[in-house]
């Protein structure tokens, strides 16, 4: 008996076979086609949606951001193994009608729809609150460093730019000696660099100079504290107990089915000041005012918990126990005598501060070397009850760039209560469940478990 044979390849059909056929119904693929059908991309702000009236034809944006779609479905996510997948694979067949895009063509639309693409998940989320897979009510907000495409030798701060300055001084310094020598005697020795070699190594090192020169001016005029060449938006940050080029990416996660709500893709060290701002976009997309969110001792800004609170949102903190006075709507019924354990609150929209003890703390001056700016109230400190520090001025520290300071203050039917924070404890300790899930399951889908497999999501979630 032989072995099952297949078809002969050079078999000519009078009627080939439908691709339709080779795609099951409840493929993925059926799905992508369907739902990128129904969106609107005009309105989701993607480059031209409309065909150009003269010229050559140009692909649709619709099937771009289909195979878009199906490369990160697939762990597909180099533009040239997608331009491959659609001259081999039989799904991308089906779903682009046999279209077969360039890699550069794949790349650009990913470079011109940034926005877009984030617009895209937004929309998506919409579609599962009509679902039910949104709960609505508690979100965690947390932050993970995500490795940027570039080096820590290609990243600049003014401490390092100022010693490679110093280093290259010196060697030129060694350079020229070496050029006297040289010219004091006649017999060059085996090995030594002749004259006109070490004056283009010299030549070299100046025009390094110049350009890390050039990059110290850059960041003393913008005021920023470091410089990626590759990755321009990226920082030098801590990422498990290491320090590399990373980009902090917030996420807020829905408690119901760990799926994530919203995400923000920052070059922010630090968690501290994200809060509000991830806190009220999930809220705005989940379309509760009165949402819950949670996170971890990172998160603890008096500044940012006001903010949420203003807004109607309960925060929960870890470690942040405190009073805070916060604005209100109606006149505080009883003056405010004593906190236990108080933090300051800056109101940015009004460029006043209020301390534990419902003072307004008016800008004072701007700090330029650690680029910040005070905020004090001489006379309502002087006689204060609490003393909140051992001098009788307090001082309140946020951060605010030079050009924006200024000691323009509305302080006018301004009300204030007082409100202690304390956490609960045990949605503190669910926090981990909830915000670790999605990328626990985005890690095993891209393999991120094998080591040799591993990518980097940066671009996944921007």
């Amino acid at each position: 008996m032989n072995f099952i044979s297949g078809e002969n390849r050079n078999q000519m059909t009078f009627m080939p076979d439908c691709i339709d056929d080779y795609v099951a119904d409840n493929n993925s693929v059926r799905v992508i086609e369907a739902y990128i059908n129904s969106l609107d991309l005009a309105k989701l702000g993607f480059a031209k949606p409309q065909p150009n009236n003269t010229g050559r034809p140009m692909y649709d944006p619709k099937d771009l951001l289909k195979l878009y779609l199906y490369g990160y479905m697939n762990k597909i996510r180099s533009s040239r193994r997608l331009e491959i997948e659609t001259k081999r694979n039989i799904e991308v067949m089906w779903l682009l009608r046999k279209l077969s895009p360039d890699h550069k063509t794949i790349a650009r639309f990913r470079c011109d729809n940034t926005a877009a693409l984030k617009n895209v998940f937004r929309d998506f989320v919409k579609l599962c609150m009509k679902l039910d897979l949104y709960g609505r009510e508690l979100v965690a907000i947390d932050g993970s460093k995500f490795k940027a495409v570039n080096s820590k030798d290609r990243n600049f701060t003014p401490q390092k730019l100022k010693e490679r300055i110093v280093r290259i001084d010196a060697k030129i310094e060694e350079y020229l000696r070496e050029l006297e020598d040289g010219d004091s005697t006649e017999n060059i020795k085996d090995g030594e660099k002749t004259s006109e070699e070490i004056a283009g190594i010299i030549a070299e090192l100046s025009a390094r100079k110049e350009l890390y020169q050039s990059y110290a001016d850059e960041l003393n005029q913008t005021g920023t504290l470091q410089k990626s060449l590759t990755d321009a938006d990226s920082k030098l940050m801590m990422s498990n107990g290491k320090l590399d080029v990373c980009y902090n990416v917030q996420t807020a996660v829905d408690e119901k089915n760990m799926l994530i709500a919203e995400f923000a893709v920052t070059n922010s060290v630090l968690d501290k000041n994200q809060l509000s701002r991830m806190a009220n976009q999930a809220s705005e997309i989940l379309e509760n005012d009165k949402i819950t969110a949670v996170a971890d001792k990172g998160y603890d800004s008096a500044s940012d918990i006001a903010e949420c609170l203003r807004n109607g949102i309960s925060v929960h903190v870890a470690g942040a126990d405190m009073d805070i006075c916060i604005p209100a709507d109606e006149h505080q019924a009883e003056a405010i005598l004593t906190h236990t354990n108080g933090r300051t609150v800056y109101i940015p929209e009004r460029n006043i501060a209020i301390c534990p003890m419902g003072k307004v703390l008016y800008p004072s001056h701007y700090i330029k070397r650690v680029r910040k700016a005070a905020y004090s109230n001489y006379s309502a400190c002087k006689y204060c009850n609490c003393r909140c520090t051992k001098g009788r001025m307090l001082r309140f520290e946020t951060d605010m760039p030079e050009a924006s300071f200024t000691k323009d203050f509305d302080d006018k039917d301004l009300f204030l209560k007082q409100i202690h924070i304390r956490p609960d404890h045990k949605l503190v300790q669910s926090r981990k469940s909830i915000v670790e899930h999605p990328f626990g399951t985005v890690k095993r889908n891209m393999d991120g478990d094998n080591p040799a497999n591993c990518v980097n999501l940066r671009e996944g979630v921007r």
